[in-house]
Order: structure tokens, then sequence, then C-alpha cells
């Protein structure tokens, strides 16, 4: 397979170069970009689009942060493969459907990736481990910027950077954070916190973005609108909002185990019980039951360093991961038997439950 360098390679947010934090997952900055004076790539012709991905790549491979990279185009991928590419978050869903002259350069490090010829020429994202929007700021920025010195940006001097969607003009970025609310999801407080986000002008999605469920209490939140705001202004702003998010699922989970202790401890001992002796598991089973043993984790039923453990595992429990372990196209119920299995053999090396120890962390992901 293309990809099993890729899935073989360590990367921070599949093996815990960073110690994984209680509720903020990971942050990720997204910049749009276009070529000046070039058609975006829904209304560009076939021959337009193979010019901008040669032009593209040419340039990207002389980048000190794309040195020894890895550049896939779409249509040499198998759908498998494409998928797991999806479930790292490496590549959007919409890059994946079209198979035009698209494809991805992604660094070394996995941090930093460029998918070429998606809705816009260009999109740079940089994704960090935990709340560290400024380390993703600044890396993202400052490879932006070595972009911008070999590639002629679309730019306008009265709205920014020009986009094929109009809310991604002006700055074109896109910042999010992947965050794990469990206390807010089992108290039923979601749907109030995501009108709230709605109003404050945020997006809330599932953990593979638009369209997708929130599977395993996990929620993608970002900013619409880039333009009439600077880059800084959209981050903090962003940051702002995200800490009081923190706030009410550290309440939400104090509440829990002030009025609801023993539901509580019985929903994270039945997880355990399935995970540890389970046979057949679909990755929504799987992925529910993994939360639960991270939300044991962060009130220290479990020792700390089985979070970052317990995060590899959601990952490569995901249906491609699973089908490309077996290097091959399963049908769904063996991939459930194979997810069983080694979900098995992972947790025998896992310490019983002490609910003995539970307790709120009193800080939970704080970024200045």
């Amino acid at each position: 397979m293309l990809i099993t360098p890729l899935i073989e390679a360590k990367a921070e947010l599949t093996d815990g170069g960073l110690a994984p934090e209680p509720i903020v997952l990971s942050t990720r900055i997204r910049l749009a970009r276009n070529l000046s004076g070039e058609a975006f790539p829904g209304w560009g012709d076939s021959s337009q689009r193979v010019d901008i991905l040669e032009r593209c790549l040419d340039k990207l491979s002389r980048l000190p942060a794309f040195k020894d990279g890895t550049f896939l185009q779409i249509s040499d991928l198998t759908e498998l493969e494409k998928q797991v590419l999806v479930e790292r978050h490496l590549v959007s869903r919409e890059l994946i459907e079209s198979e035009d002259a698209t494809g991805v350069f992604i660094a070394p490090s996995q941090q930093l990736a460029v998918m070429i010829n998606e809705e816009d020429h260009l999109r740079l994202q940089c994704m960090r481990s935990g709340f560290n929007f400024r380390k993703a700021w600044e890396e993202a920025d400052a490879t932006d910027s070595e972009m911008e010195d070999q590639l002629d940006y679309a730019f306008s001097d009265e709205y920014g950077y020009l986009t094929a969607c109009p809310t991604n003009v002006g700055t074109g970025l896109r910042a999010s954070a992947m965050l794990h609310l469990p206390g807010l999801v089992m108290c039923q407080h979601m749907e109030k916190v995501v009108r709230m986000v709605n109003q404050l002008g945020l997006a809330v999605r599932g953990s593979l973005g638009e369209g997708s469920e929130a599977t395993g209490s996990i929620f993608q939140i970002s900013n619409q609108q880039t333009l009439g705001e600077s880059e800084d202004q959209i981050i903090k702003r962003l940051i702002t909002i995200l800490h009081a998010i923190i706030e009410q699922e550290t309440n939400a989970r104090g509440v829990l185990l002030e009025n609801q202790s023993t539901m509580l401890m019985d929903k994270i001992g039945r997880a355990y019980g399935i995970l540890r002796n389970g046979h057949l598991l679909s990755s929504q089973e799987a992925v529910n039951l993994l939360s639960l043993m991270r939300l044991a984790v962060d009130l220290g039923i479990f020792p700390e360093e089985k979070r970052a453990h317990i995060d590899r595992l959601s990952m490569e429990i995901q249906p491609g991961h699973v089908q490309c372990s077996a290097n091959a196209d399963i049908e769904p119920e063996l991939r459930d038997q194979i997810r069983a299995t080694r979900i098995r053999e992972q947790f025998a090396s896992f310490p019983t439950l002490d609910f003995s120890r539970i307790q709120i962390s009193p800080n939970l992901n704080q970024e200045d």
C-alpha cells in the first residue's frame, strides 16, 4: 500500500508525542489559498487542474517543512487508503471524492499537510496534540509565508485572500479544536451548548468534520467567518469560547459525580468489561466504550499514561485502519471480530479499575 510508510512512521497525534490532555484532544489551523489569475478548482477544466497540481507540487517540494515528506495523488490510492487518510484527519472527504488532479503533500511529522485542488487550490493545515493553538498557528503561519514566497496568491487589498467559498474570504483561516465532552452528553446539555456556540458564530461538527456524527462524545468546534477579523482575533475569540465549554464540561462531570456517581461508575465498569471480553465490536460501539475509558483516566480511575494508549487505540480500531492492518477489504462482521480481538489484547495489560481514586482534575486544558 502506498500509505504504509505513513502509517508506520511515528507522529505526534498517533504516538503521544506530547502528553494527551483531558478534554481538548487536538487543535488545528487551516488556511485556504488560491493562485492569482487561475480559476478555482471547481470551475477549472482538467488541464488547468493538472497544471495547478504540478506547479504547487514543484514549489512545495522545495520548502524545508516538506523535505522528505510524502506526496500522494488521490487517483493513485485505493478506497481503503483514502479512508485511512480521512480517519487520520490528513485529508477531507471532499478531496477523496474527486480524483481529477487532486493530491496531498504531508510533512514527515504529519503535523503539516497541504491538500491540492480541493475546494481551493491549496488547503494548508497544521494539527497539534492538545490545546496548542499558539504552536499550531505559528507553524502554519511560517509555512504559509514560505509558500507565498514561491506562489503568487490571489489577494485583494479590500477583501483579503480570495477563496472559492465566500465564507472563507479574508484571512482564509479555519481554527478548530477536537473536544471530548462526555459529561455534557450524559447530562444532556450538549444541545444547549451547540445552540450557544452557533449563536456566537462557531460551528459544531462530529470528529470527521462536516456531516459526521459525534461518536465517542467527540466534537469539533471551529470558527465560521473569516472576513472582518484578524487571524489573532479569530483564534483568541475561539480560545475564550473553548475555555467556557471546558468549564461547563468540568462542571458537568462534577454534577455526575455528586448526583449520579453510581450510574457513572456502572457505565465505566460495564464498558471496561465489554472491552476486555467482547468478541464482536462495531467501530461506533468501540469508540463510545473507549470514550468512557478516557473519562476514567480523567477521573483518576486509570493511570494518566493510559490516556495516550486509549487515544491511539481509538484511531487503530476505525474501519479503514482495521482493514489496513489485515491488508484486505473485509466484511463488517469480520472487521468487528478483528476489532474486538485487538481491543481484548490491548486491555489484557490494563490495570483493574480503581474507583477509590476518583476525582475531578483541577486544571483541565488551559491555554493562554
